[in-house]
């Protein structure tokens, strides 16, 4: 047997495959789902690694979840209209884009406890995004076409970027850059942290209406989830779409795991689309079936495991003039988190 097996191996070289690994890595499944319970709707979804905590924007508050457990150990109300939360660890800050009221809540990390309440300089900051090196928070105003820059340490408004479409997701590049998709355009812009300088678009033909977006620092890769079901990846440097890979549809989030090279889409139909990013060329590597309407989630990068919400739906309520097309009603009491990993 030892000498066949030898033989295979040699062949296998000569015919320049490579031999299969002896353990190959289990696929990723749903591992858990947690039943959070409440009523309404949600959005972003974000993870502290440092305290291990999942903060979820859900109606009008942020949920605080133990990640390892499951369970809610805290809540931040009086968010109206809450879509995000972004972590300033070196501060022991917290900031939440209060999208009703155009404000952002900033809590202590450690108690959760409100400290204050910032207005925004534009009308319905949704996502949201920390910047290390200035030690800003920056708010994306889908309903002003602008991004508003905080001063983490003070709170105070330092100034104002004119985006020239309704921005999405942001992510900084730990080099005092941060990217933001443009959905109505089909684009992706970015802007100096220091100067608020914002640079000239870059298309993302083919994608069309981009919503997630996730960054690859070490490779200097973006990966935007769009609306037609791909996943656009682009030179953070040069603004090239280099690739496009399918995902499902209804896609909201993005994500990228350092760690394993594998980028992530999590799609309103019920899947998660994983892609394998480390070679020249992205390729799907798998899709996971979650739940319909998990389309918005967060990486856990110590376990690699991905939480999504989402609830069941019932019917939706009679079309209005100014809501034609009205979303279906959430079930109350059916809100829950989805773990997902290997």
């Amino acid at each position: 047997m030892r000498a066949i097996a030898g033989l295979g191996a040699a062949l296998a070289i000569l015919s320049g495959a490579a031999p299969a690994p002896s353990h190959p890595r289990p696929p990723y499944h749903l591992l858990r789902r947690v039943v959070l319970g409440g009523e309404g709707w949600w959005d972003y979804v974000t993870m502290d690694p440092v305290r291990r905590r999942l903060f979820i924007a859900h109606a009008t508050q942020v949920l605080v979840v133990d990640a390892d457990r499951g369970t809610v150990i805290g809540r931040i109300p009086d968010t109206p209209g809450v879509h995000g939360t972004a972590l300033a660890q070196a501060l022991g800050r917290g900031f939440i884009s209060d999208g009703a009221d155009s404000t952002v809540t900033i809590f202590n990390l450690r108690t959760l406890r409100v400290l204050s309440r910032v207005r925004v300089t534009g009308r319905n900051p949704d996502a949201i995004v920390y910047e290390p090196v200035t030690r800003r928070v920056f708010t994306m105003n889908g309903g002003s076409d602008n991004a508003t820059a905080i001063d983490a340490a003070t709170g105070a408004v330092v100034g104002t970027i004119a985006l020239g479409g309704r921005p999405e997701f942001a992510v900084a590049d730990g080099r005092g850059r941060v990217y933001v998709n443009l959905e109505d355009r089909s684009e992706l812009t970015s802007f100096d942290a220091r100067t608020l300088a914002a640079a000239a678009p870059w298309s993302l033909a083919p994608c069309e209406e981009p919503s997630g977006l996730a960054i690859d620092t070490a490779r200097r890769r973006l990966f935007s989830g769009c609306a037609n079901q791909l996943m656009a990846v682009t030179d953070a440097d040069q603004g090239r779409v280099l690739d496009t890979v399918p995902i499902g549809a209804h896609v909201d989030a993005n994500a990228f795991d350092a760690a394993t090279g594998l980028a992530f889409s999590s799609n309103g139909d019920g899947t998660l689309t994983v892609v394998d990013a480390r070679g020249p060329h992205p390729r799907v590597a798998q899709t996971v079936t979650t739940a319909r309407g998990a389309r918005t989630m967060a990486l856990d990068p110590r376990t690699h495991r991905v939480y999504l919400v989402t609830a069941a739906f019932g019917p939706p309520p009679a079309p209005t003039p100014e809501h034609p097309h009205p979303r279906p009603s959430v079930v109350p009491g059916t809100f829950e988190l989805l773990v997902v990993g290997r």
